[in-house]
């Protein structure tokens, strides 16, 4: 689904210009959101990028995090007002509504046209155009398919490039992820060329760690990874009030299911975090195993076959008592993934 040429056409003119993506937003979605508020704003659009809730420190660096409006009660009104003012919505890295909380039900009545932009399997039908592909390794990558098709390529200069390659070296784990083709080292290429400092980008997401972050995660490793050699399968589990021990920030849990991924002999992980409304879960997996599948399945979830998240209504112990229920399963899967 590639409405490229009607989204061009949709933005020949100015527009007022809304963006917004998922809750807790990530380097690609904070990236691409910015990249393409950047790009707009060069075309002669009044742009304002709303999150659904804020969002980690080690992303405020990318030109125009200043801008950003992160929702919250005591913004209602106000992004209420935004959402009624404007003439076209981006909905970016997100393919379902329940994805940007209180901003769901605003988007869905807001009389704007509304623009999809996505890589996620099994898009919600909300909006009016889209450019959607789930063979794209980051919502980045798709911003920089429209904006060179357009023939805007010219118009990506340093802040832009430097927002682009932020959500393509995130969402490919550095460019190590199966996700990683060849077009995304091409867009990376061109990036370089336009003039990005890669190891700063580097630096700035990954080498940017509060001594709380550092904390929690040596109690993780050290008291709350539990691996189960018998399905080839780690997990973590983390309380509401292990969260406020540590004094967690957002994004002071992104990534942590990676390291119970990268325990030897294991294919699959997951992380289950204790939010007080509901256990949020992350799950990870290497080769031909789809954890997207077992969270569809068994969580409410969704995502991409070796990334996934879910949820669970259950507490926390009874979610994990269930991921220990289904493994069984799913045990020969497990065992002959590569």
């Amino acid at each position: 689904m590639q409405d490229i040429d009607a989204i061009g056409r949709l933005i020949i003119e100015p527009q007022t210009v809304l963006i917004t993506t998922h809750q807790n937003p990530d380097a690609d979605a904070m990236g691409s959101s910015l990249a393409l508020a950047g790009y707009l704003r060069k075309k002669g659009h009044r742009v304002t990028v709303v999150t659904p809730t804020d969002y980690p420190q080690n992303l405020h660096w990318m030109a125009g995090n200043d801008t950003v409006v992160a929702f919250d009660e005591k913004q209602r009104v106000a992004v209420s007002q935004l959402m009624s003012e404007a003439t076209v919505i981006f909905c970016l890295d997100f393919s379902a509504l329940d994805r940007i909380k209180e901003l769901a039900p605003m988007v869905r009545q807001a009389r704007a046209t509304k623009v999809l932009i996505d890589h996620h399997l099994e898009p919600e039908s909300f909006a009016d155009l889209a450019l959607w592909n789930p063979a794209a390794a980051a919502t980045a990558e798709l911003i920089f398919q429209l904006i060179s098709d357009l023939g805007d390529q010219i118009l990506i200069d340093v802040a832009i490039a430097e927002c682009i390659y932020a959500g393509l070296m995130t969402d490919t784990g550095s460019f190590r992820h199966s996700n990683t083709t060849g077009n995304v080292h091409r867009i990376a290429g061109a990036l370089i060329d336009i003039g990005i400092d890669v190891s700063t980008i580097h630096r700035r997401i990954f080498d940017n760690v509060s001594i709380d972050k550092f904390r929690l995660l040596g109690h993780v490793l050290n008291e709350k990874l539990n691996v189960l050699p018998e399905f080839r399968f780690a997990y973590i589990t983390l309380t509401e009030d292990e969260l406020k021990a540590y004094r967690s920030k957002t994004g002071d849990t992104e990534g942590m299911v990676n390291y119970a991924l990268a325990v030897e002999g294991v294919v699959a992980a997951a992380i289950l975090i204790d939010r007080g409304e509901e256990i949020r879960i992350s799950f990870r997996s290497v080769g031909d195993f789809s954890v997207r599948d077992l969270a569809n399945a068994h969580f409410n979830g969704g995502g991409h076959r070796n990334a996934a998240g879910g949820r669970s209504k259950l507490t926390l112990a009874e979610t994990e008592q269930r991921i220990l229920a289904i493994l069984p399963q799913y045990q020969s899967q497990l065992l002959a993934t590569v």
